[in-house]
């Protein structure tokens, strides 16, 4: 047995490193054919995120291919695709629209080097606080994201539109079923293509987008002044974009470990995300992270594992669009529309709202998963809507341990010393009610408090304790506290008596 699952870890790491796949023709093809379907899926979406930023497609062109190769080298998660992205889209753009281009790369370039900062603090390591509640809510709420943003592709378009965008989706539902050699996706997107210029069907193209560039990038240098003026305008945009990028880099890179069953360096992948913008901002592009989208494409739907679909994922995306810009031009919406649902389909996590799952689940786990959808697609920002799914599980979290603490009462044989058993985890949700579990009028001279099946967590406890002994001493009588564990006993002994209002 445990032969067979040591053959079986070796050929998943072969499967998933570089010098493994470039052994296998197999593997190496699956990967070079991954790359490609990514950048075509990746030019719409460039072009689309250019024109939300107010900027030139060309420079979320430029930006995707230049951070698609270099997260390759520099990123923790294999086979993740990074590039231009909605969400750092909508950060940034106020920037170029009321200051200019060069301020604009400014922020770009200032974000990369705040993710760097943030990646040497280790942000990273934050990621264990995010519930499985939140990141299923993330999963979905990403879903919902890439179903609505090809909602624009199917309003007011010819009525072919509908059934090419039904075909592609056919043949990426039946064709695994006959061969997982070609990519479901890159045949959907050929033969749709092929239809449409041989039977010369009017519908919108990749070239409605946005014109492709002629040229490679070259190295942009803003020409901004250094001053702290300089600083304060563009500061809050680039933190805001080095925490959104991160969060949904770190998050989708979560993610693929768990559809790919290994694990990643997410410090390495905070740094190489930092590195990244700051290289795309000095070749002229918008910035970027992770893209959900595409990297399902490239990990699901293309089965790949490795840097090198990454890598040859921004490598043909400049060809595509420098060199074969024209036959890229003449490529169906349609085609690239049924790719992203069935991305959408495939990222949704259906099992999470089954009513089985639903009446299993605790009410609160699905009011955090809700709470977290609902925030992301009203506000289109995936930072807020995991920041508040986060905060509402602590809530929930809080109140539900905050029952766990109880108060019990026994009064000595001879009536003498009343005896209060505390048991339960004591901070500031279950511990402000503690005050009044006590009988101070009713209770004899002497009081024992046992804290032996407690744990004193917070300040906000010690206070409740020194408020308790307080009430008693007004009433004349002797508290004794007893039963500490260590963590407890120190943390006691170094607030008590100094939480008042003079010390």
């Amino acid at each position: 047995m445990s032969t067979l699952e040591d053959l079986a870890r070796h050929r998943a790491a072969n499967d998933s490193s570089v010098l493994g796949a470039l052994r296998s023709p197999r593997i190496l093809t699956r990967e070079v054919l991954a790359g490609l379907v990514v950048a075509l899926a990746l030019i719409p979406e460039a072009i689309s995120f250019s024109i939300i930023a107010g900027v030139d497609p060309r420079v979320g062109l430029f930006s995707s291919f230049v951070m698609a190769v270099s997260i390759a080298f520099l990123g923790g998660r294999p086979a993740m695709i990074t590039a231009a992205t909605g969400a750092i889209a909508l950060v940034i753009a106020p920037v170029a629209r009321e200051y200019g281009m060069d301020y604009f790369i400014a922020t770009v370039i200032l974000g990369g080097v705040f993710q760097l900062i943030l990646g040497l603090l280790g942000v990273a390591k934050l990621m264990r606080f995010i519930p499985r509640s939140v990141m299923v809510g993330f999963v979905n709420a990403l879903a919902i994201l890439i179903f609505t943003a090809q909602l624009p592709q199917l309003i007011g378009v010819p009525w072919l539109v509908y059934p090419l965008v039904a075909v592609g989706i056919g043949i990426m539902v039946l064709m695994p079923r006959v061969t997982k050699v070609v990519p479901a996706p890159l045949v959907a997107i050929v033969l749709i293509t092929v239809a449409t210029v041989t039977m010369a069907i009017a519908v919108p193209t990749v070239g409605d987008q946005g014109e492709l560039p002629r040229s490679l990038p070259e190295l942009f240098v803003p020409n901004v002044p250094l001053t702290m003026e300089t600083f304060t305008i563009i500061a809050p945009y680039t933190l805001a974009m080095a925490l959104v990028g991160l969060m949904e880099s770190l998050m989708t890179a979560k993610l693929v470990d768990d559809v790919t069953d290994s694990g990643s360096n997410k410090t390495r992948e905070s740094l190489g995300q930092g590195a990244a913008n700051v290289l795309s901002g000095l070749f002229g592009g918008m910035g970027g992270c992770a893209m959900i989208g595409q990297t399902m494409i490239n990990v699901k739907a293309s089965g790949a594992r490795t840097r090198i679909s990454t890598f040859l994922a921004g490598v043909f995306l400049l060809i595509l669009v420098v060199v074969l810009g024209d036959i890229v031009a003449i490529i169906p919406m349609a085609a690239l529309v049924a790719v992203m649902v069935m991305v959408s389909v495939g990222t949704f996590d259906w099992h999470s709202i089954r009513p089985s799952t639903l009446r299993r689940m605790p009410v609160g786990e699905t009011l955090v998963m809700v709470a977290t959808v609902a925030v992301v697609v009203v506000t289109h920002n995936l930072a807020i809507g995991v920041i508040v799914g986060v905060i509402a599980a602590m809530v929930i979290f809080a109140r539900r341990v905050a029952h766990f603490a109880t108060v019990e009462r026994t009064l000595a044989d001879d009536g003498a010393t009343a005896h209060y058993t505390v048991t339960g985890e004591l901070f500031f949700a279950s511990s402000n009610d503690l005050t009044t579990q006590f009988d101070y009028a009713g209770d004899p001279e002497r009081v024992v408090i046992d804290l032996s099946g407690s744990h004193v967590w917070d300040a906000s406890t010690v206070a409740a304790l020194d408020a308790i002994t307080t009430k008693y001493e007004h009433h004349d009588k002797t508290v004794v506290i007893e039963g500490m564990n260590d963590a407890s006993a120190r943390m006691h002994g170094r607030l008590a008596g100094r939480l008042g209002a003079g010390h």
